[in-house]
């Protein structure tokens, strides 16, 4: 325990804390975790002066302060959330038939963040965490799609337009043409412009200003969905996307 970090020791110490759920003195945090005591003692300090624990007469003993239970509350919050949101995506694959994913913004491309898959045995998979490019995904033209007109311009200049299949967009004028047509009608396709043999449709998640908050949308291989089979079921991703809305910003 001694080659610890100091990061990692206040995290430790604060767990001890929240594990307990009781008041504690340094003497007894340093009873569970065997780190040197006048270190402990250092870090329980610190930590009351940067807020996150309290003191708690008589004896010296300390709580986590209102900031940190404000934080673990806002944690449980989070889960809660990420629940009410899976189910939304589960309704929208029972539905179409197919796999749907929750799509976020990130400096490299669109990032995974949730996802249903399929119960067809034929199937695209992309687990939760994978990338993905702006130009040439649904997701990605979605997002794109809702910038203001020169920010997107800006942004498609500074892209590295990858030929990653024959059908994906290459040339920045006709990237943008299709910004501009997805932004009109309110949803992006991928028709094997990202993997060839499947096609997608996404429609965004906006926050109650109006800004871009992520995407929702399915995927399936072209051997049971073409684009316009794929686009009639639209429908049902927007009712998705105004139910996510509702529940994650209300």
């Amino acid at each position: 325990m001694d080659r610890i970090k100091t990061n990692q020791r206040l995290l430790l110490i604060l767990e001890t804390f929240a594990v307990s759920g009781e008041a504690m003195t340094p003497t007894e945090v340093d009873a569970q975790l065997k780190l040197p005591k006048p270190s402990i003692h250092r870090l329980c300090h610190t930590l009351v002066e940067l807020g996150f624990l309290e003191p708690r007469q008589p004896g010296k003993r300390l709580v986590p302060s209102a900031c940190m239970r404000r934080m673990a509350a806002a944690l449980l919050a989070a889960l809660s959330w990420q629940v009410v949101r899976h189910q939304v995506l589960v309704d929208v694959s029972e539905e179409v038939g197919e796999t749907v994913n929750f799509v976020m913004p990130e400096i490299d491309g669109m990032i995974y963040r949730d996802l249903v898959e399929t119960e067809w045995p034929l199937r695209i998979q992309f687990p939760i965490g994978s990338h993905v490019p702006f130009h040439c995904t649904a997701s990605g033209k979605t997002y794109l799609a809702s910038m203001p007109l020169r920010q997107r311009r800006a942004l498609v200049a500074s892209l590295s337009l990858t030929q990653i299949v024959p059908n994906t967009i290459v040339d920045a004028d006709a990237l943008l043409a299709e910004l501009d047509a997805t932004a009109r009608r309110g949803y992006a396709t991928d028709n094997e412009e990202f993997i060839e043999g499947m096609v997608a449709v996404a429609a965004s998640v906006k926050d109650r200003s109006s800004r871009f908050h992520a995407a929702i949308a399915f995927q399936a291989p072209i051997q049971r969905m073409d684009v316009d089979a794929a686009v009639k079921r639209l429908s049902v991703l927007e009712t998705a996307s105004a139910k996510l809305t509702e529940l994650l910003f209300d």
